[in-house]
This record gives C-alpha cells, sequence and structure tokens, in this order.
C-alpha cells in the first residue's frame, strides 16, 4: 500500500487510466498482464490519496484513520475481482454490500 498525494495519485490516474484528476485510490492487479504469474501469492498494489481520503473524511464524519482503511478495503476487493466500472457496473451494489460489510465487522472486532 502507498499513502499518497493528490499531486502523486492525479499523475498515476492520468497515466495509467487516461483520467487528469486525483481520486482516492487506485489498485494495481499483480495478477494481469504478462507478468501475471511471477508470484501468485501477491495480489497487487493499492494506492490511497490522503489529501483525498482526509477531505471525504471530514465530509462523511469519520476520522481520517477509518477514512484511509475503507478505502484499503476498497482496493483490496478490486483486487480479488470486484468492480463497479465499467461492464460492471450493475455489481457496484455488490461491491458496496461486501465492503460495509466488513468495514463494520473489522471495526468491531478491533
Amino acid at each position: 500500500m502507498w499513502l499518497c498525494s493528490d499531486g502523486d495519485i492525479q499523475d498515476l490516474h492520468r497515466t495509467h487510466f487516461g483520467l487528469d484528476s486525483p481520486t482516492n485510490v487506485i489498485s494495481f492487479s499483480q495478477r494481469e498482464g504478462e507478468t501475471g504469474a511471477v508470484d501468485p501469492a501477491v495480489l497487487g498494489d493499492v494506492v490511497v490519496s490522503l489529501d483525498t481520503a482526509a477531505r471525504e473524511a471530514e465530509e462523511a464524519g469519520w476520522s481520517l484513520e477509518d477514512m484511509v482503511f475503507y478505502l484499503c478495503l476498497h482496493g483490496l476487493l478490486h483486487l480479488l475481482g470486484y468492480d463497479h466500472e465499467g461492464d460492471q457496473a450493475h455489481r457496484a451494489a455488490e461491491m458496496e454490500a461486501r465492503q460495509e460489510e466488513l468495514f463494520e465487522r473489522i471495526r468491531r472486532e478491533t
């Protein structure tokens, strides 16, 4: 996981997705593409913008720690195959429900 600034994540967003704007979280699978089988135990990388996470935490009335954890869960679900964009937009509710369930379950246990 990489915690970065809006500027850093905007560069990644532009370079890898053609979108010239910051975002809250990006996942990079290491199980896809030509090198996807190099280390099957590694799912990939999750990048979170602390700047965006701080703004979203304030809007939601959450702590920054909870928001970063929530965004990490979101990125991890992407690495596990969940999606909510493009041809998988119909699965957005399923992904969101799973994210909420895990977030609440882990928060209760800690």
